[in-house]
């Protein structure tokens, strides 16, 4: 956990505050069943890390975000081009993490999913996308 001290370095009389930031109150949650698919899928893959990000776990292909999963649903990183076929597929919606759509990027419900053939090809849109661009 970081902790910030908040206060005037100069005045001996004020108190400090001690300040959480609010991102490290949010606990990570995503469904490790389903990145355990995911991980299966990605097997003999050795440009593939996952990380911790958004409250949940995202995997990187190539140094690029690619996709995850929050709680329960999946996040895909399509692209722009991508992005409105994507959306038009069944239990696909805009990602909208911060308040606004995020273009580019997909949330997929469980129902979209369900069968590793489903979930093979939201994982290959990611990738797909990841690999159009200049790795990092």
């Amino acid at each position: 956990m970081t902790v910030f001290l908040c206060g005037r370095l100069n005045d001996l009389s004020y108190r400090p505050t001690l300040r959480i930031p609010k991102h490290e109150h949010r606990p990570l949650t995503y469904e490790e069943g389903l990145a355990q698919r995911i991980r299966e899928m990605l097997t003999g893959r050795d440009d593939v890390v996952e990380k911790k990000m958004f409250g949940g776990l995202c995997f990187m292909v190539r140094g690029h975000m690619s996709f995850g999963i929050i709680k329960d649903e999946l996040m895909v990183r399509v692209g722009k081009e991508a992005y409105e076929k994507s959306l038009a597929q069944p239990h696909a919606r805009e990602m909208d993490f911060t308040g606004r759509s995020l273009k580019g990027m997909v949330y997929v419900a469980p129902e979209g999913f369900e069968s590793d053939a489903d979930l093979a090809a939201w994982v290959g849109k990611g990738t797909a996308n990841a690999e159009s661009l200049p790795p990092k």
